[in-house]
């Protein structure tokens, strides 16, 4: 049976990237939506901004963040949660989202997304922060998985368990991304279904697909810079239906190919969209 998901279903977009600027502001393609990066624009002005404004004349646009570190042992930073709200009355983004993850401590950012022990007094912890962040933007937040590739000895559950506990504690929502899960099955030696079976997917507000990079020994990295894999597409499709229809996003951060090019692996997303009877 699906789910009656409540979110808008914004279509498939991209993710907006100043490689592909050029087109963008010479054709105006046709697009359902952009996702940016919040940190590239939380900005008093300048170029970003003017740019931002010219992509807000056409298109839709949400906010995706990865400096939040909500995992850190850090307290919630109340002038970058200030400037994230005001990005967001600009953009008039439909929620927000970032990462389910620690990137600083002391003030001090490593630039990575780094993984947390699953564990109920880190969930705990987590889902204060979330409700507090949520609360402050007056939007619905959603934190996304990771891709992962050490885990901790210490973990009381598996991470699909500690995803879930976290959001519904704090009352918010998932960013899925299913390259992450299929990336972090491969690595960790599990059935990617295991981790779908039980989520809560009125909670998920957008889903992210990507393409990803394997080793000589198998293991598998998300870099955001190939095709999205047969794999990870038929993962797609058990969410899409699970979810009922959610807007969907292509992630492609390196090796860029032409604006067309990617709008049309975005696309491909369609021919998975798939929605049984309840």
């Amino acid at each position: 049976m699906t789910n009656k998901n409540s979110f808008e279903n914004l279509g498939v977009g991209i993710g907006l990237r100043v490689d592909h600027y050029p087109e963008i502001f010479t054709s105006k393609p046709n697009i359902d939506f952009f996702e940016i990066i919040s940190e590239n624009f939380m900005v008093d002005g300048g170029l970003p901004l003017f740019n931002l404004n010219r992509i807000l004349e056409q298109y839709r646009v949400v906010l995706h963040g990865v400096s939040l570190s909500i995992g850190s042992s850090d307290p919630l930073d109340f002038d970058y949660l200030a400037r994230l709200k005001k990005l967001t009355k600009i953009t008039k983004t439909p929620w927000f989202s970032d990462h389910l993850c620690w990137s600083s401590i002391g003030g001090k950012y490593s630039h990575d997304l780094l993984p947390l022990p699953y564990t109920e007094k880190i969930a705990d912890y987590i889902a204060e922060k979330a409700r507090i962040v949520q609360d402050y933007i007056e939007l619905p937040f959603g934190l996304e998985n990771l891709s992962s590739y050490v885990s901790f000895k210490n973990s009381e559950m598996p991470e699909w368990e500690f995803y879930k506990r976290v959001v519904e504690k704090a009352d918010c929502f998932m960013m899925l991304d299913v390259n992450n899960i299929f990336v972090s099955s491969v690595n960790h030696e599990y059935d990617p279904h295991d981790y779908l079976k039980d989520l809560p997917y009125d909670r998920v507000l957008q889903m992210h697909v990507a393409g990803h990079t394997k080793k000589d020994n198998g293991t598998l990295l998300d870099t955001h810079n190939n095709y999205v894999c047969e794999e990870v597409w038929e993962l797609y499709r058990y969410v899409y239906e699970k979810t009922g229809g959610v807007s969907t996003l292509l992630e492609w951060d390196d090796d860029f190919i032409s604006f067309p090019e990617t709008h049309s692996e975005a696309l491909k997303a369609k021919n998975y969209q798939v929605i049984g009877n309840e």
